[in-house]
């Protein structure tokens, strides 16, 4: 047997296991890692600028592409504590992202040593697993289990921990012989597909609320079977977005109190029974329980067994990964179809498409300062079904579910539960790593995109072109929507007079300088009509210098966008839509 270092067998696993790129920073405790990297030479490594930045990369390369688990590599101390909120973003929305920490000698854990601590212990409510691995003979198996964990059951994150002596010691391997553990998933069986499809079909207006679940299954394709061979419309959660297309005469639109669409809560609000699959009940989705569930059959199907009635009491549960119940529902109503015992649909779904064609918000507005909801019209326009979407947190995420279109999955990768201000950009990182010739378009307020700006420098640095679309209202714009209700505009104003551009009149950081500075180019608008054309030269730049190009669009300093508390209960602030020229975007995806 193959004698070597722990770390040079941990690598030649990681590689066994699939790892092609991780994103990270070396540090004096991590760098016999980064000297079998080196050695090994499989994994290519994208260094970050900060190493929240780098489990966010991470994160977004794993979202971005079925079957991909993203690495996260830094030394000690701050490193790994500086990951927590990547890991908690990835353990809330079920992304499996592997975080590895350089640490002090066993023998120096408890003397208090330069950046010693138990990072286990913090990561440990974020994660599937978070060990520190204290013999040097048991890194294989922790490896091989971490591996196992976040494929198994409901995917999540794992950290593990590795001690400068355990990384250097040496011990017996054989790589040749190592295979992964079986991934453990549970299915529903014939006798549950054919309950659910028996409570379902008593219903009158049925809908299926399709979660990130489906996305992560790669279980698409069978709920849009599913959903045509029952004729049942389809509500799509945030995080389930792109699972069916948005021009399907079967998605019945988003429901939901901020990123939702009037007609996705209309058509929710008219339904009797409800299929859950892969969804967790969200609370941004549901609003008040009492609303939501109201007249309504509920069935869950969750991978998760915690997940069945953590949020309410469905009328039946069942616990499957979401592409095992889509398959075997599948099969079900394919018999059921075949002998004629499926009812027929035609009058609720015509009616579902009736909302759909016409309840809509406004969006072709010519003010200037630009009003954000025109912006997301000509992102519509001018970008294809194949773009891929990155946003996290805000106005500009909860405008941009309300009006811009996904025809794909994972092409709207988003932080949903946690939604950590920055997220945004080191994500687009990831996803532009993970598919290079892709179209990757991130959204950001001003704020998210200042939070991490620094990685920008990261794109310039290692060639990933994406376009970058920031709508700088000057202000922590959801707070301050959220600050009506306490008659305050406090702490959130980022306005400013910049005495080195005076030109941006009161606007504060100068976003195509920074930009600029850290290798990108930058394109300031501040007409709606010049969105176009700033879109087209963004193409012609990426393509040139092959670096992220940030379009930055001055907003008016105040919209409010619609959202309330109820999903009856949506407060809109602007004039609706009254007629087909008002929302051309929404016009075309119903040609």
């Amino acid at each position: 047997m193959a004698r070597m270092r722990a770390i040079d067998a941990a690598v030649a696993i990681l590689e066994r296991e699939g790892i092609t790129h991780a994103f990270g920073l070396p540090g004096a405790a991590i760098n016999p890692f980064y000297s079998a990297m080196r050695r090994s030479g499989g994994i290519q490594h994208v260094l970050a600028r900060h190493m929240e930045g780098a489990s966010h990369m991470a994160e977004g390369y794993t979202r971005a592409k079925a079957g991909n688990i993203g690495l996260c590599v830094g030394t000690s101390g701050p490193a790994g504590t500086d990951m927590i909120t990547g890991l908690y973003s990835a353990w809330a929305d079920s992304i499996p992202i592997l975080c590895l920490t350089g640490q002090a000698p066993v023998a120096r854990l408890h003397k208090e040593d330069f950046q010693a601590v138990d990072i286990a212990a913090i990561a440990t409510p974020v994660t599937k697993l978070a060990m520190t691995i204290l013999e040097p003979a048991q890194v294989p198996g922790a490896f091989q289990r971490a591996f196992h964990k976040m494929r198994s059951g409901r995917p999540g994150p794992v950290l593990l921990d590795l001690p400068f002596d355990v990384q250097m010691a040496d011990i017996e391997f054989d790589i040749e012989t190592y295979e992964p553990l079986e991934i453990l998933k549970p299915a529903m069986t014939r006798a549950q597909a054919e309950k659910t499809l028996d409570v379902l079909a008593a219903a009158e207006h049925p809908v299926i609320v399709a979660g990130g679940g489906i996305v992560n299954a790669e279980a698409s394709p069978l709920l849009i079977e599913l959903a045509e061979l029952l004729d049942v419309p389809v509500v799509p959660t945030l995080m389930g977005w792109g699972a069916i297309p948005d021009d399907h005469r079967l998605m019945a639109g988003m429901v939901g109190l901020q990123t939702s669409h009037r007609y996705g809560n209309a058509n929710f609000l008219r339904s009797d029974f409800v299929l859950g699959i892969g969804n967790r009940w969200a609370n941004r989705h549901t609003g008040g329980l009492e609303v939501y569930r109201a007249g309504r059959t509920f069935v869950h199907i969750d991978i998760e067994p915690t997940q069945i009635g953590r949020i309410f009491t469905p009328d039946y549960g069942v616990v499957s990964d979401a592409g095992a119940a889509l398959e075997r529902l599948v099969e079900v109503a394919t018999e059921r179809r075949a002998a004629g015992t499926l009812p027929g649909r035609t009058a609720w779904v015509d009616e579902c498409s009736e909302r759909k064609g016409t309840l809509h918000r406004r969006s072709d507005f010519d003010q200037v300062p630009v009003k954000p909801q025109r912006v997301y019209e000509e992102m519509n326009k001018h970008f294809g079904r194949d773009t891929v979407y990155v946003s996290t947190i805000g106005l500009s995420q909860i405008a941009g579910a309300q009006f811009l279109h996904v025809y794909n999955p994972r092409h709207w990768i988003n932080a949903g539960q946690a939604g950590p201000l920055g997220w945004t950009l080191p994500a687009a990182l990831g996803v532009c790593t993970a598919h290079p010739d892709a179209t990757v378009v991130a959204l950001s307020g001003d704020y998210d995109f200042q939070f991490m700006i620094e990685e920008l420098a990261v794109g310039a640095q290692f060639k990933l072109p994406y376009v970058h679309v920031v709508v700088n209202n000057s202000y922590l714009g959801l707070i301050r929507q959220a600050q009506r209700g306490f008659d305050m505009d406090y702490c959130v104003q980022l306005a400013f007079d910049n005495v080195n551009s005076p030109e941006l009149e009161g606007y504060g950081v100068d976003h195509v300088k920074v930009a600029e500075g850290l290798g990108c180019k930058a394109i300031r608008v501040r007409v709606p009509d010049e969105l176009p054309a700033a879109f087209e030269e963004a193409a012609k730049l990426m393509a040139e210098f092959r670096v992220p190009v940030v379009i930055e669009v001055i907003l008016e300093r105040v919209t409010n966008i619609s959202m309330g508390t109820e999903i009856d209960g949506i407060t809109e602030f602007e004039e609706l839509r009254t007629g087909e020229v008002q929302a051309p975007a929404e016009r075309s995806m119903l040609d």
